[in-house]
């Protein structure tokens, strides 16, 4: 192979912890929602400066809670803040992870790519008249520019 970005097994003892690990975070996790694309589109975003703000107004409508409406809960407000507080950073490390763990499958999907092409290649030069026809012409259908019916072009590979 020429080309070898990351190299790895798993054995069997690891990917039971791994999937373990997994079935604990989601059975703790699982006062989690999950939201539309609609209902992320109308919510308020929270960013930094927000942070900052939605802090200092918890801290003002604790010290004037007369001031605040009666349907205002105020204690909603400062678990709401809790949770975020203690969820945050562990939604940074699962995001980290989670891109390490993108990474590796783009790296090992990208080695798998260039030895299948490499044995692609060696078919196509040196298979030829060898019994391997069938499998070179398997492998050459990944590379087929059919028309569809409609006469619209064919998808990029």
């Amino acid at each position: 192979m020429t080309q070898n970005r990351f190299s790895t097994s798993i054995d069997g003892d690891r990917l039971e912890r791994i999937d373990g690990s997994l079935n604990a975070l989601e059975a703790d996790l699982d006062m989690l929602i999950a939201l539309t694309v609609e209902e992320r589109r109308e919510l308020f975003k929270m960013g930094t400066k927000s942070h900052a703000f939605c802090t200092t107004a918890l801290d003002v409508a604790q010290q004037h809670a007369g001031l605040m409406p009666r349907d205002f809960d105020i204690d909603e407000f400062r678990r709401d803040h809790m949770a975020l507080e203690i969820l945050r950073p562990r939604a940074m490390r699962l995001a980290h992870l989670a891109q390490r763990m993108a990474d590796t499958e783009l790296a090992l999907g990208s080695d798998l790519m260039a030895a299948a092409l490499e044995v692609y290649g060696v078919l196509k030069v040196a298979g030829k008249d060898k019994g391997v026809d069938e499998a070179r012409r398997e492998l050459a259908s990944r590379f087929s520019r059919r028309r569809p019916a409609d006469g619209t072009p064919p998808p990029k590979v």
